[in-house]
């Protein structure tokens, strides 16, 4: 066995090879991206082809219509990062620097925004549940109360 983990020695293949953390850093790093795709294609300073190649790439990325579904495993995500590598590049290679690096600033500040708007949605979640809770034993003391008083 392998410590930790009750999986017969020689068969570690069947671990899974990427820890769940890189999974969630991948997904991160796609809606970064996407981001600036479409902060890209806001700018004013953009070029016409430049906004296409954003739009054209994001536009793929969110289309149920794709070249391999999705839901072919490993392939279907695939075409999705070769699509997303190619577009970054091209990107990269036909925008300003300075807008490029602007519209990485504005993807940065939006998924900050989108964070702390989660955690304050989700305190507000804790609080009311929190409260309902009390609120509840509140009740069901009251009540057994009136019920040792009444007899």
């Amino acid at each position: 066995m392998i410590p930790g983990r009750c999986i017969p020695e020689g068969h570690s293949e069947w671990v899974r090879s990427e820890p769940v953390s890189a999974i969630t850093w991948r997904q991160q790093a796609q809606r970064l991206q996407t981001h600036v795709f479409y902060f890209a294609f806001k700018h004013p300073r953009m070029p016409w082809y430049a906004r296409l190649v954003a739009a054209c790439t994001a536009g793929y990325l969110f289309s149920p219509i794709q070249l391999i579904p999705s839901f072919i495993p490993v392939i279907g995500f695939l075409d999705d990062l070769l699509v997303l590598f190619l577009g970054i590049k091209l990107l990269q290679r036909i925008t300003p620097r300075d807008v490029l690096t602007e519209c990485h600033q504005l993807a940065e500040a939006a998924e900050v925004r989108r964070k702390d708007e989660i955690r304050s949605s989700a305190t507000i979640v804790a609080a009311v549940v929190i409260a309902t809770v009390w609120l509840l034993v509140a009740i069901a003391g009251g009540w057994l109360m009136a019920a040792y008083i009444s007899r």
